[in-house]
């Protein structure tokens, strides 16, 4: 596995927009860049950041934005701008040779996976998952001081939040904060792997194209056995079932040591027989599962690395990860 440079004080950290633009959220965009300019960082923006648009360009122009950074000596890392539906359009125009060549920190949340997950996947180059580049705020909590000392190296363990927001109290600005419980069919467990996942919605859509290289990524690395994470957007708990049973044919189980599911951040629960914790207990049998962890898009969320060794911890609806660069 290759682990790009870690960034440090005065560094430059690019920002490209390989999904949706943020223009619709231009204050906050602009917030997070005074907060990353407060902990030394310079900044270098491409074009098409702040339109305000659910495209921020048309494919290619994403992909050129992409590789301008990827290229220009003076970027030490990227960051997607926000997430998004589209980021799939600009795969094809991707320069995986460029990247291969000039790996460096790429990171992101939610429709980024599609980038993320494939440049793990195809080029064994670990990649960020956990905050977008408008998800930075003056006050930060520990979830976002974690991704930001990630950046810089400092790989320290993370233990589950003691309480969560949900996406939209969270957008709305509201205090509605309810008690963290991961959920586990035994009462207590560890293991280990290499961790790989990313937004599932997203992941969804790279199965059986060009960009899927997952099958090549997990006999690559067996003999470390797999961790999987899902973060769920507004994928439905019928479809999550069907998802899981669709990878697990794809033989994308196999040689896995766990999986790790967070929270839905519109959840939508077509029949109570069939929730979310049923869904996975149903598709994934005796394969070793964990929900309603701290993942994604309910916050705060864990930093989490595709391509490194992972381990996990869990006892009594708590528990922790821990990282190797290895």
């Amino acid at each position: 596995m290759i682990y790009p440079k870690f960034i440090k004080e005065k560094d430059t950290i690019g920002i490209c927009a390989p999904s949706s633009g943020v223009g619709h959220k231009l204050d906050d965009f602009l917030k997070s860049n005074r907060v990353l300019r407060s902990y030394g960082y310079r900044l270098k923006e491409t074009a098409s950041v702040r339109r305000n648009n659910v495209r921020s360009a048309s494919a290619k122009k994403r992909a050129a934005e992409l590789d301008q950074l990827v290229t220009d000596k003076k970027v030490d890392c990227i960051l997607c701008a926000a997430g998004g539906d589209f980021m799939l359009e600009m795969m094809p125009y991707v320069n995986f040779e460029h990247i291969a060549e000039n790996p460096k920190w790429i990171a992101g949340m939610s429709d980024p996976t599609n980038i993320l997950f494939t440049v793990t996947t195809k080029l064994d180059i670990a990649t960020l998952y956990g905050r977008n580049g408008a998800g930075f705020s003056d006050k930060p909590e520990r979830s976002e001081k974690t991704f930001l000392d990630y950046l810089k190296g400092d790989i320290h363990p993370q233990k589950s939040y003691k309480k969560y927001i949900n996406f939209l109290d969270m957008i709305n600005e509201l205090d509605a904060y309810q008690d963290v419980k991961w959920i586990c069919k035994k009462d207590k467990a560890q293991f280990e792997g290499r961790l790989i996942g990313g937004c599932i919605e997203s992941i969804e859509k790279l199965i059986g194209t060009e960009f899927d290289y997952t099958n090549d990524f997990i006999d690559r690395h067996k003999e470390d056995g797999i961790i999987w994470y899902f973060d769920i957007f507004d994928m439905s708990a019928y479809n999550f079932y069907l998802t899981l049973l669709q990878y697990k044919n794809a033989g994308w189980f196999r040689y896995c040591n766990g999986v790790l599911v967070g929270r839905p951040a519109f959840p939508k629960v077509e029949n109570k027989n069939l929730d979310y914790i049923k869904a996975a207990d149903k598709a994934l049998g005796n394969i070793l599962h964990i929900m309603e962890m701290d993942i994604g898009h309910t916050f705060p969320n864990f930093t989490l690395i595709n391509g490194a060794m992972c381990k996990v911890k869990y006892a009594d609806g708590k528990g922790g990860i821990s990282f190797k660069l290895k």
